[in-house]
């Protein structure tokens, strides 16, 4: 794993300010290559290559980058792991490409592949995940490749003065030539979606590679060409349209054999490995797994708290010692959780406002500590429908939207009690330990009443500020794709969750938080043949009565007894809106300050007052709505120097 930057300028650059520049860049993500740094530049087409390195394959020098060909053709900076390179290599080695192979790194079998091959043809090939930079020498072409899922980040910027490229957008605010301009339409997006959108970027003129999308330039002012190579939508509707017609016998079988062969592949490393395991169905399968192939017993880690209904520890070590692994658990102080709370956003270059990244990186930061791998468990709730949504707001829209508009706006009344009000009425009548933040939950359902159509209804139940513009200095709209799929309610959200929510929340949280710690996080769920396998098989094989994710319950069940992992679901957060009414109330106060608000003008100080004045009141639960606004701030005062606003 590692971090990479670029430039191709369009005036004449020699060779040792091109360096200091690409230095410059790679000296804001040396977390992300802490082992070794390396640069290229092409003489006469003022290309610029610069790498920074977290040796995970071929620990030599064998294995450094910037790496050229053999044939000197093309040159890659590399981010990313693909798992199946020694089957490649075979392949190449059989049809005769006649290579002297310097080492055993994936880079060196991705780079003599993509020569071989070809670009295109070279990427059917590749099983993993990855961001690149590939030069084409004899074309005069810079490429830039982003893997299927999105689950390695590549940001560009494209002027009249020439292209840049990085891992982290704070790398491309340090090009002296680029000017950055805050892009308020992101930002009401990410008010919307506590995320910036993976088709936008908080800094304009910055933007993303899109997964599964090759992003190539013919020269250095020139506007680029962008190919898909591998289309989620696509994939997922094909799958939809030829589903899987065999017994359930045969498609466990079939989903056992793809997760076990997906693991092994990422268990390949020259350092050593170990997985996070939260006790839930996702983590406990790929440990299981692991188990299952590893020779010795797998480090697994997890992150235990005191507080009561966050904390999954138990269960997890439960599931360890049922494996026969070695289990590590760190229970948080809680002093050393509110601690990390004021850096939190200078991990993430763009704003982001998940909760969850606290105990992401705490768990991160505690796993380095053993290993350099880990292997997670994301991906298994958007594949196989494991967040509460698909099951219940279908059935929620079914009834809602035989009632007229007028009266279900009266489920807005619900909102008239205070939380703790109906988390208490919860335990009084029998549902408090069945039931997870029952007041946050009746809010939600509350929120949803006015809602005119299934996307919207999904669009809602995503949104932490369904109108931005309510809390913003000025109207802007929040750019956002409307997606319209020729499939049922729940095969929507789940593919929307594919396309939107796993790349610009789920991926983007663990990729950050392990980097921030230098840990590289691999994702066996995602791998894209299991993908392609997941979407075949009908919802009845994942939504069976009651229970969510049917399918990877029977394949974890071949491993775990049921009683180890069969409890509601808890997800992976912190009690943020009572620590913003206690321990972080001055922290948030500090941040909000209207005089500052008006100062920067991007947020209305009367709103976010009013917003604040509520939650403490304990009148509504305003925690994700403050969340985002406050991780915004805390970001944008690390940033407002670097970027217009």
């Amino acid at each position: 794993m590692c971090g990479i930057a670029g430039l191709w300028g369009a005036d004449s650059i020699d060779e040792d300010r091109a360096r200091q520049q690409v230095e410059g860049m790679l000296s804001t993500i040396v977390q992300r290559g802490p082992d070794a740094a390396g640069f290229a530049f092409v003489q006469g087409a003022g290309v610029a290559l610069g790498h920074r390195r977290l040796s995970i394959l071929d620990l030599s020098e064998r294995g450094a980058q910037p790496m050229w060909s053999r044939s000197g053709d093309h040159c890659i900076v590399y981010n990313g792991e693909v798992y199946n390179a020694p089957e490649i290599r075979r392949e190449l080695d059989g049809r005769g490409i006649g290579v002297d192979w310097r080492g055993h790194s994936d880079t060196e079998v991705v780079l003599e592949a993509i020569e071989f091959l070809g670009l295109e043809e070279a990427l059917t090939r590749f099983r993993g995940m990855f961001a690149f930079a590939l030069w084409d020498h004899k074309r005069k072409r810079l490429s830039l490749v982003r893997d299927r899922l999105g689950i390695k980040p590549l940001f560009y910027a494209s002027t009249t003065r020439g292209v840049a490229f990085a891992s982290e957008l704070r790398a491309l605010v340090e090009v002296p030539w680029l000017r950055t301009r805050l892009d308020r339409g992101a930002l009401a997006a990410f008010l919307r979606y506590a995320v910036v959108p993976d088709h936008t970027c908080i800094a304009r003129p910055v933007r993303k590679v899109r997964p599964g999308t090759i992003v190539s330039f013919s020269g250095p002012a020139d506007e680029p060409t962008v190919d898909v190579y591998w289309d989620a939508a696509r994939i997922a509707l094909t799958g939809l349209q030829n589903p899987f017609t065999g017994t359930d016998r045969e498609a466990v079988e079939l989903l056992a054999t793809a997760l076990r062969e997906s693991v092994a592949l990422r268990m390949r490393s020259d350092v050593p490995f170990g997985a996070f395991l939260s006790g839930g169905i996702d983590s406990s399968t790929v440990a299981a797994l692991m188990q299952d192939v590893a020779a010795t017993p797998v480090k697994t880690f997890c992150i235990g708290s005191s507080l009561a209904g966050y904390d999954e520890s138990s269960a997890a070590a439960a599931v360890a010692e049922h494996l026969g692994c070695e289990h590590h658990t760190l229970v948080a102080d809680p002093d050393e959780v509110l601690g990390v709370v004021p850096d939190i956003a200078d991990y993430w270059d763009e704003p982001f406002a998940d909760s969850s990244q606290i105990p992401t990186f705490l768990v991160s930061k505690l796993t380095r500590r053993h290993v350099t791998v880990s292997l997670s468990g994301d991906g298994g709730d958007e594949l196989f429908a494991g967040y509460n949504r698909h099951a219940w707001a279908p059935r929620l829209w079914n009834v809602a939207s035989r009632v007229p508009l007028g009266m279900r706006r009266a489920l807005a009344a619900l909102r008239l009690f205070k939380v703790e009000d109906w988390d208490r009425a919860a335990r009084l009548a029998g549902f408090g330990g069945s039931l997870r933040l029952p007041g946050d939950k009746v809010y939600k359902v509350a929120a949803l009443a006015d809602v005119r159509d299934p996307h919207a209804f999904y669009e809602r139940l995503r949104s932490q500020w369904s109108d931005p513009g309510r809390v913003l200095a000025e109207e802007v709209g929040a750019a956002s794709p409307r997606r319209e799929f020729d499939a049922p309610f729940a095969e929507q959200m789940m593919l929307c969750d594919l396309l939107e929510y796993l790349p610009d929340d789920i991926l983007t949280k663990v990729d950050r938080a392990s980097m921030a710690v230098s840990l590289e996080a691999r994702v066996p769920l995602l791998d894209h043949e299991v993908v392609e396998l997941a979407w075949r098989f009908p919802t009845s094989l994942k939504i069976r009565g009651r229970t969510q994710k049917w399918i990877l319950r029977q394949v974890l069940e071949r491993h775990v007894p049921r009683e180890l992992f069969d409890r509601p679901k808890m997800g992976f957060g912190v009690p943020v809106g009572t620590w913003l009414r206690g321990p972080l109330r001055s922290w948030a106060a500090d941040l909000l300050d209207p005089a500052t608000l008006r100062q920067d003008a991007l947020f209305n100080p009367e709103t976010v007052a009013e917003t604040w004045q509520v939650h403490q009141a304990g009148r509504g639960n305003h925690e994700h709505q403050l969340w985002a606004v406050l991780m915004f701030q805390s970001w944008w005062r690390s940033n407002r120097g670097k970027i217009e606003s």
